[in-house]
């Protein structure tokens, strides 16, 4: 899903017809809720942080965030209008004060220094390196100096079984901009864009191929941005 515009924006699993899918399917073949569980504990949210949920989907992240820590201020953003139609309802339905936004995770509608952590699952891979670079410098500008960053993607492969598996996203997704995930490039991809002590911390074995979760950190004395 390469979001620079609008002409190679992808749906959820790749067809209009699967968004209503969604969930079901990447529950079923990825163990969702354990790392994103993982994803949550380890960002170690706090009362009062400002939180976005990145390409946050039919909201399923940023609920989880909210019941973990309900003094948060979580943000969700996605370009897929009708992921964040059926985000908006579900986070109604569970009665949470999450707020929603369609739009381009390469040119994010925020001001600069406004988040605390940033969390993202499942995004990364569907971008072209290009992008990704975009991607990654937009989160490094709306981050706070010390702010973190956690990403569950897919990552490099544990076994040959694991590297079979994730074959089958590769015809789903695109071979060109998920190679660069199962070749560890989205570790110098952070740290080529400003961020620090950037880590895989756990990865774990799905139906698709091996899950990584990876930490970024902002730097403390990182330079206020200048605009003209």
């Amino acid at each position: 899903m390469d979001t620079s515009s609008k002409s190679s924006y992808m749906p959820a699993l790749r067809f209009e017809g699967a968004t209503p899918h969604y969930d079901p399917v990447v529950g079923l073949t990825t163990r969702e809720r354990r790392f994103k569980q993982v994803l949550i504990d380890i960002a170690d949210i706090r009362s009062g942080h400002q939180v976005l949920d990145l390409a946050s989907g039919t909201g399923a992240l940023a609920i989880c965030l909210k019941n973990a820590a309900p003094m948060a201020h979580i943000t969700g953003i996605d370009a897929d209008a009708k992921l964040i139609a059926t985000a908006q309802t579900k986070a109604l339905k569970a009665g949470m004060d999450i707020h929603f936004d369609v739009g381009n995770p390469n040119e994010l509608p925020y001001a600069d220094e406004q988040f605390d952590r940033v969390l993202s699952s499942l995004f990364f891979h569907h971008l072209s390196w290009e992008s990704k670079h975009r991607a990654a410098a937009e989160l490094y500008r709306v981050m706070k100096p010390g702010a973190e960053l956690y990403v569950a993607d897919w990552g490099c492969p544990r076994s040959k079984l694991m590297r079979g598996l994730f074959l089958s996203i590769q015809l789903l997704d695109g071979f060109t901009n998920t190679q660069d995930n199962i070749d560890g490039k989205l570790i110098p991809l952070f740290k080529d864009n400003g961020f620090e002590q950037v880590t895989v911390q756990q990865t774990m074995s799905t139906l698709f191929g091996t899950m990584a979760l990876y930490r970024a950190v902002k730097p403390l004395n990182a330079p206020t941005p200048m605009h003209c």
